[in-house]
């Protein structure tokens, strides 16, 4: 049942369409109501405050029950692999994630290339996301079609806060992806 059920976290975690984030930087406010004007943000706001470089610190589990294993983090690697692995987000878009935890299934000192950007869901219509594609080599990025969103919870000078949703059986859980900024 258990290997059911992180099958189906597993692909959701690629599939899943992933909800507005709840907390916003510093300064600004948040709607209860969906259909309100969003006052969080904007797309640029964000696109700003993300690009640079970033290590990952940590990667929590928020309502996500213990009992429930994540075996991949984005189709790639458990998620210790990604402690530590360092974000270069240029403001081209065209960026990496280079690994450098040790461990069974890690591969320190690897490099995935990958293509990101602030999802604009439009007025109305939920809180910017952020988005990657995993790019390999001989890729064109136009011809990727799979990717990731994550909810953009909090950016500051020195920290970034993201959170991917996970279903579980009795309701949403998250895991929660805390970083630092390098440069």
């Amino acid at each position: 049942m258990n290997r059911v059920l992180l099958s189906i976290t597993t692909l959701m975690l690629s599939l899943f369409l992933f909800s507005a984030c709840s907390m916003q930087p510093k300064g600004t406010a948040s709607s209860s109501s969906s259909t309100a004007m969003s006052t969080g943000p904007s797309a640029s706001d964000w696109k700003g405050a993300v690009k640079g470089t970033w290590v990952l610190n940590t990667i929590d589990r928020e309502n996500l029950p213990a009992s429930y294993t994540i075996k991949s983090v984005f189709e790639e690697a458990p998620a210790e692999c990604f402690i530590g692995s360092t974000w270069t987000l240029p403001g081209n878009g065209k960026g990496n994630i280079s690994f450098s935890a040790d461990g069974k299934l890690c591969a320190p000192g690897a490099s995935r290339d990958i293509i990101w950007s602030i999802f604009n869901p439009g007025k109305n219509n939920g809180q910017p996301q952020f988005q990657f594609k995993k790019i390999y080599a001989g890729d064109k990025a136009k011809n990727v079609i799979t990717g990731y969103r994550l909810d953009l919870s909090y950016s500051d000078a020195s920290k970034l806060v993201m959170r991917m949703p996970v279903t579980i059986t009795n309701g949403e859980a998250y895991l929660v992806f805390t970083f630092s900024r390098v440069n």
